[in-house]
């Protein structure tokens, strides 16, 4: 041991080749499974690599690390996880719909994860409108523990998109970015174990991603639509929305509408769809 204080035995590396024949064919639907022993950020790593090397990256391409240093979120956020405490994790998919449809990816992409969560740590896990997933505590406070990511493939067609997820697992307290956060750990799930947790995410998403490219983009008439609404935490709640040019809507958050917006009812009767924003749960700590 080297002494580095991260350094814990509830926090093993991730193993690749245990991975690969656990998500690769012929066993799982991926094409290529990467691990990393430490990064910047994955997405960043995932979106450079499969522009240089299109051929060398296909679609469902997974980029994971056990260390990622420059983690990054909406609007150019960025934070540090102590290693091997969080699945850091980014997929290359070439949907082959139209892009119009890809604004569901990042809430598919959500809501895969707190079912896996769901099913395989037993924590009560739901998703905040348009990116985050959500723990109730036994104090039914709403915590974050996992952001998503969504960003356009650069370059030459087919045109692509890589998807972050960065989950928080073994953090204590005082590891954690902001009071409003939380980890699997914390929440009392039934495993942190990271390769189980990168393996049920990964094969839920993997189904749900098939589901909507299979149908052309089609969220409503293959049900993802109506799982995405009931997975959201943010709908029926007040909320407070800071949007991308500054201004701010407050109002009840009423439902999605068909392309993926949050429409927020206004005091004054006002619906008003929001394609962007950061949304605060006005009667919960998430």
């Amino acid at each position: 041991m080297d002494g580095a204080p991260w350094l814990d035995l509830q926090r093993p590396p991730l193993r690749q080749q245990a991975l690969r024949r656990a998500l690769t064919a012929p066993s799982g639907p991926f094409a290529r499974v990467d691990v990393l022993g430490r990064t910047g950020s994955t997405n960043a790593d995932l979106l450079r690599a499969a522009a240089a090397e299109p051929a060398a990256w296909p679609e469902l391409s997974v980029l994971t690390t056990d260390s990622q240093q420059a983690g990054r979120g909406r609007l150019d956020r960025t934070w540090v996880t102590p290693p091997r405490s969080a699945v850091a994790v980014s997929v290359l998919l070439r949907p082959g719909v139209p892009p119009s449809a890809w604004s569901w990816l990042p809430l598919l992409t959500g809501a895969a994860v707190a079912e896996a969560l769901r099913r395989v740590a037993g924590v009560a896990a739901g998703l905040k409108w348009p990116n985050d997933v959500l723990l109730e505590g036994p104090d039914g406070v709403l915590r974050k523990v996992c952001g998503v990511l969504a960003e356009v493939l650069p370059g030459a067609p087919p045109p692509g998109v890589v998807v972050g997820i960065g989950l928080n697992v073994s953090q204590h307290a005082g590891e954690l970015p902001v009071p409003t956060a939380t980890s699997l750990r914390l929440a009392g799930a039934a495993t942190t174990d990271r390769d189980t947790l990168l393996r049920a995410v990964l094969r839920r998403l993997a189904d749900d991603y098939a589901t909507w490219r299979d149908a052309g983009g089609d969220v409503l008439g293959t049900g993802l639509a109506a799982r995405v609404r009931e997975a959201c935490w943010t709908l029926g709640r007040d909320v407070r929305v800071e949007l991308p040019g500054g201004g701010v809507l407050a109002g009840v958050a009423e439902e999605l509408d068909d392309d993926g917006r949050l429409v927020v009812r206004d005091a004054a009767g006002g619906r008003h769809p929001v394609a962007a924003g950061d949304v605060v749960h006005a009667r919960t700590a998430g």
